[in-house]
């Protein structure tokens, strides 16, 4: 689902701005490195993961469109 909620907030963005998606399901760092790969449009600027105040990890991708 991260994936599809993307695809639609990254059309509405302009060329300069950053995307950070949330997710909480591992399998999300390679589905976006994935998906950025597939879609040249597409740049993965960087993934992270942070822990939540709940002691969960919560994976963080930040995307932006090419020009």
């Amino acid at each position: 689902m991260p994936i599809a909620k993307a695809k639609k907030e990254l059309e509405s963005l302009g060329t300069d701005d950053v995307l950070k998606v949330l997710a909480t399901d591992k399998g999300s760092v390679l589905d976006m490195q994935g998906f950025a790969k597939a879609n040249k449009h597409i740049n993965l600027i960087k993934q992270a993961t942070e822990t939540d105040e709940n002691g969960r990890e919560i994976y963080v991708h930040y995307l932006s469109r090419v020009s």
